[in-house]
């Protein structure tokens, strides 16, 4: 009767986790019927050019190029396991490094009462082990702030790295990023 009752929990936990894991992929299927990741073949010749030169991306390292074109963005924080405050650090499929900033073209009246770090400051950096999962971030992080204009931000991908920046700047101020971001090679 035990062994039965065993059994039947771990049939139960392993169909759980095979539709948790079905509902979290992100899959397209063609004409044929199969599935596969969005850009799953595509790789990123960004990420590939830094890997190759045996220097993989690091939030920091992106922060460090980006910040060179956009001289009003402040280093603010390094995101540690300890201190994420999404708790992604690490985490398969998410980000392996992520460090936030400043940028002082927003007005500290606008931004009063978020916390250091936080991306209407200035933004954040996050970067992933490949060009799929940070698009995949990003187009969750559109899909939850899309009705919610308080939390909507500017998101740009390049290879591996996302690049989050606060709707507190304006269109033209971000583009900023959105040029730096697309220079990251």
């Amino acid at each position: 009767m035990i062994a039965l009752m065993k059994r039947t929990v771990t049939i139960a936990a392993a169909a759980v986790l095979l539709a948790g894991l079905a509902a979290c992929g992100s899959t397209k299927t063609d004409a044929s019927g199969s599935s596969a990741r969005p850009d799953a073949a595509k790789p990123s010749s960004t990420a590939n050019r830094a890997v190759e030169k045996g220097k993989p991306w690091t939030a920091r390292t992106a922060f460090d190029k980006l910040s060179a074109s956009v001289t009003t963005a402040k280093l603010t924080g390094t995101v540690t396991a300890e201190n994420d405050p999404n708790d992604l650090l690490g985490r398969p499929n998410q980000y392996t490094s992520k460090v936030t900033f400043s940028d002082s073209r927003i007005s500290a009246d606008d931004v009063s009462g978020t916390e250091k770090g936080d991306v209407d400051r200035g933004g954040s950096i996050e970067v992933f082990g490949n060009a799929v999962d940070a698009k995949v971030r990003a187009q969750y992080i559109q899909a939850v702030t899309k009705s919610m204009p308080a939390l909507s931000e500017y998101d740009y991908v390049q290879g591996a790295v996302l690049v989050r920046v606060s709707h507190y700047l304006t269109p033209k101020q971000a583009s900023d990023y959105k040029s730096a971001t697309a220079n990251l090679d």
